[in-house]
């Protein structure tokens, strides 16, 4: 998760143009050179990490992070157009694949999992985009827990752009201040301006409409907004996962066990990510098949919108001939059965895997119910799950999934064990 902001005060003691801040919270801390202005003018543009060197990415220092850099397609997708050319680097990529100790599969069935690092994939292609454009400022729109705009809103002040945020919640809820719970703490943090929806509004004026009434707004306000659509899926956003099958074929190229996916299953809340893992695998020498599970609207709105995003690649294929879409709403989106919750829990106490409770939990749900009704058809099959993020979102749950959290008891100590001080005193 990014978490940092793009702009602050340097204090007056601060008279060197160059510091190194160290950024504890990445999996791998980057220690970045940035470049400060002078105390008469206090500002800090981050713009500057715009010029790091990319082969510094390949030196292990970390230092590529947040650099632009020129996009090159995989061969197998150089035929698609248009082609982005440039992304940011934006996440801590490759990320990991291994062996998910899942329990009951079907006889000789392998499940792999791969932490995805879902929105910032397509970030790195839209916030390219807009910096090149000339943008000051990000608008998106997405429900009131949504990892894809708190993503957007900390990856903006990262590139020192500010971001509105438009949020749907209920009625009851709209003229009241949203809270600071799991991703609006975050978005708000990084100084995000949010505007809030109705579910009614939205259903009636629709999510384009939206953002083009805010981005009319702030242009007569003398802003220059670019609009990045619910979740990041334009065609343009696509390319993220394209190029996740690039890293996942390396990966299994580069690996010391010889191990050939015959599926990838993944959640699907805006179409985005299945187009262009589906595109991808189709294109390259992966040829997985792809199980995707709605956790919104319907399998054929998806199977519709993922081939307005391959006709806009010009890719040539039909959607439904490269992605097999299965409905995992459920009671609707984002909102879970008390077994739905139940199976995230006892996930996480089997296996160690946290899933986010709107998608990827979802997503497996449904695998391990069509599974258990289906043993036959995922017999001896491996198969890749792409955990998508989002857990913040177990945030929002809280209150429904504490009662079954029961595991704590009172420590009893007895009087007479002696004192032994260990590490720090902590108090």
């Amino acid at each position: 998760m990014l978490c940092c902001s793009g702009s602050f005060r340097i204090p007056p003691q601060l008279t060197k143009n160059k510091a190194l801040l160290i950024f504890p919270s990445h999996p791998d801390p980057a220690a970045l050179t940035l470049t400060l202005t002078q105390p008469n003018n206090k500002r800090f543009q981050t713009h500057s990490l715009m010029e790091v060197n990319t082969s510094d990415s390949k030196s292990g220092l970390g230092l590529g992070f947040l650099s632009k850099k020129p996009y090159s397609p995989p061969s197998w997708a150089s035929h698609i157009s248009p082609i982005p050319s440039h992304t940011f680097s934006l996440g801590h990529l490759p990320t990991p694949i291994h062996k998910w100790n899942l329990p009951n599969l079907p006889n000789n069935t392998e499940v792999w999992l791969k932490l995805s690092g879902n929105k910032v994939r397509k970030l790195e292609f839209l916030m390219a985009d807009a910096v090149q454009k000339g943008a000051d400022c990000i608008i998106t729109i997405g429900g009131i827990q949504s990892n894809h705009c708190r993503a957007t809103a900390v990856a903006a002040k990262y590139l020192n752009l500010d971001s509105y945020l438009i949020l749907r919640t209920s009625k009851v809820l709209v003229d009241q201040d949203p809270g600071l719970t799991g991703n609006l703490l975050v978005e708000r943090l990084v100084g995000a301006h949010i505007e809030l929806i109705s579910k009614e509004e939205y259903a009636k004026i629709g999510s384009a409409a939206l953002t083009n009434t805010l981005k009319e707004r702030l242009i007569k306000e003398g802003r220059r907004p670019y609009v990045i659509p619910v979740g990041g899926s334009d065609s343009l956003g696509t390319w993220g996962y394209i190029q996740a099958i690039r890293e996942i074929e390396q990966q299994l190229h580069s690996g010391a066990g010889k191990v050939k996916f015959d599926d990838i299953v993944v959640a699907c809340g805006s179409g985005g990510t299945i187009a262009g893992l589906s595109l991808g695998s189709w294109l390259s020498s992966l040829k997985a098949k792809v199980h995707a599970f709605s956790v919104c609207d319907d399998p054929d709105y998806f199977y519709d919108f993922v081939q307005g995003l391959l006709d806009g690649l010009e890719a040539g294929v039909d959607s439904r001939n490269i992605v097999n879409i299965q409905n995992a709403k459920g009671l609707g989106y984002a909102i879970n059965t008390a077994e739905e919750l139940t199976f995230v829990k006892e996930i996480a106490a089997t296996t160690g895997v946290i899933l986010d409770p709107v998608y990827s939990g979802k997503a497996a749900y449904g695998l391990l119910k069509d599974m258990a009704e289906n043993p036959k058809k995922w017999e001896g099959r491996k198969i890749l799950f792409i955990h998508t993020g989002g857990l913040l979102g177990l945030f929002d749950k809280v209150e429904q999934i504490a009662p079954s959290l029961g595991n704590y008891s009172r420590m009893d100590v007895c009087e007479s064990v002696p004192r032994k001080d260990g590490i720090g005193k902590m108090f």
